[in-house]
């Protein structure tokens, strides 16, 4: 379909802006981008009771931001929880990007679930792989050891972006080295691969469609992964850091939303094959009209609500 129509409206705002990387080094092309962004009048984010933990990782202290319920709804078949995070490239976001804030708020009033937000270390600074994922590790073995505390009873796991690669290594990890694997995954919008795959006919003919202001390049893709991993492309990449180059047997359901214009459809559509293909109950949705990012949209967009309400059935 075309892009949505709220996002059709604002495309002018992007007029003179001849690459997304101009965009981010350039202070005036970058106001632009946040004028793009900037939805004034969408509406506050759902209530939810929050509280701050930090856990013990190999690297030091991992913030946690739990989101509760206000009232658990009592009719649940079970007490579920979600830990999530947010994505950025893996050197970008925090626990109150609208990513992180906005989803967890919006899946806990959705699911009556608990959403566990992780404040992982960034790629920045000198800071490489395994790191970003051993706090990703840490925080999810803290929650499956504390369920009972928590009140839950069944764990998932997801994330968006460089957050679904870092929800999807870790389930690997922790399936080699705690023999346990997280109920569900769900990835949203996914960087799996060290290498993109060759964009389906379909999306090549979106792709077209894009303001240059908003295309991810190869060479930002590329960067994003040599900096997360810190080797240049001609090392080979373990599937701990780049998802679809592991063995993904043995993981559980996973939901896998795409957005229609984006350049990591192509990501996302080839790790489900890879997921079907070893054998993994997997649900491919393409998000349509939206572009990457769009968890960071309101909710009053259709496909935006949509999206969140197939993650929230999965939380019930």
């Amino acid at each position: 379909m075309p892009f949505h129509p709220d996002i059709a409206v604002r495309l002018p705002l992007l007029d003179g802006i001849p690459s997304l990387e101009a965009a981010l080094s350039q202070p005036s092309m970058r106001a632009q981008m946040e004028a793009f962004d900037a939805y004034p009048d969408a509406p506050p984010p759902p209530s939810a009771t929050t509280r701050m933990v930090s856990v013990p990782g190999p690297h030091g202290p991992v913030p946690l931001r739990i989101y509760t319920p206000l009232e658990r709804n009592q009719d649940a078949d079970s007490a579920r929880a979600l830990v999530w995070m947010h994505g950025g490239a893996f050197q970008f976001g925090d626990l109150d990007t609208k990513e992180a804030d906005w989803t967890a708020r919006q899946l806990v009033q959705r699911a009556s679930a608990t959403i566990v937000s992780v404040d992982y270390r960034l790629a920045v600074d000198g800071v490489h792989y395994p790191v970003p994922l051993d706090d990703v590790v840490a925080a999810v073995r803290w929650v499956q050891a504390n369920m009972t505390e928590l009140g839950i009873t069944s764990l998932s796991v997801g994330g968006a972006s460089a957050g679904a690669n870092l929800a999807a290594a870790a389930a690997l990890r922790l399936r080699d080295e705690d023999m346990w694997v997280p109920d569900q995954l769900v990835l949203v919008y996914p960087m799996m691969h060290a290498e993109p795959p060759a964009p389906s006919e379909s999306l090549r003919l979106a792709l077209a469609e894009l303001p240059d202001a908003m295309k991810l390049t190869p060479r930002m893709i590329h960067s994003a992964r040599e900096n997360y991993v810190g080797t240049s492309s001609d090392v080979p990449v373990p599937g701990y850091a780049m998802p679809a180059n592991a063995d993904l047997n043995g993981l559980g359901p996973t939901l896998v939303l795409n957005a229609e214009y984006d350049e990591l459809r192509a990501s996302g559509e080839a790790f489900s094959s890879l997921l079907a293909a070893c054998g993994v109950d997997v649900e491919q949705v393409k998000v349509p009209g939206m572009l990457h990012g769009f968890l960071n949209l309101p909710a009053t967009f259709a496909p935006v609500n949509d999206a969140l309400e197939r993650i929230a059935v999965r939380l019930r």
